[in-house]
């Protein structure tokens, strides 16, 4: 009579500790993919934070125009100043813009 209590009793151990075995690994398999899930996002709005599009160029300064000799001069001393210009090509366009 003994024996056969021990058995059925035995036997429910074994199936408790199965599934509690099962569930437990379950679970640390659920937070381990939501861990990386949220690694993966966080490293996506990273990328997407690094790749982000340039700032549109700055507009373009008006360029002088004929009716606007005296602007053209400045701009042409401006770069001779800057050493763009030698004194050559200096004069070669302010005579050219004047006129002679």
């Amino acid at each position: 009579m003994f024996r056969m209590r021990r058995r059925p009793l035995l036997g429910g151990l074994l199936v408790g500790g199965a599934a509690y075995s099962m569930g437990k690994h379950g679970a640390q398999a659920k937070a381990q993919e939501q861990s990386q899930n949220e690694q993966i996002a966080q490293l996506q709005q990273e990328q997407a934070a690094q790749t982000a599009p340039p700032p549109p160029p700055a507009p373009a300064a008006p360029a002088a125009t004929d009716a606007d000799p005296m602007a053209k001069l400045n701009q042409l001393a401006q770069l001779r100043r800057q050493g763009m210009l030698t004194d050559e090509e200096f004069t070669a366009a302010k005579a050219k813009i004047i006129g002679i």
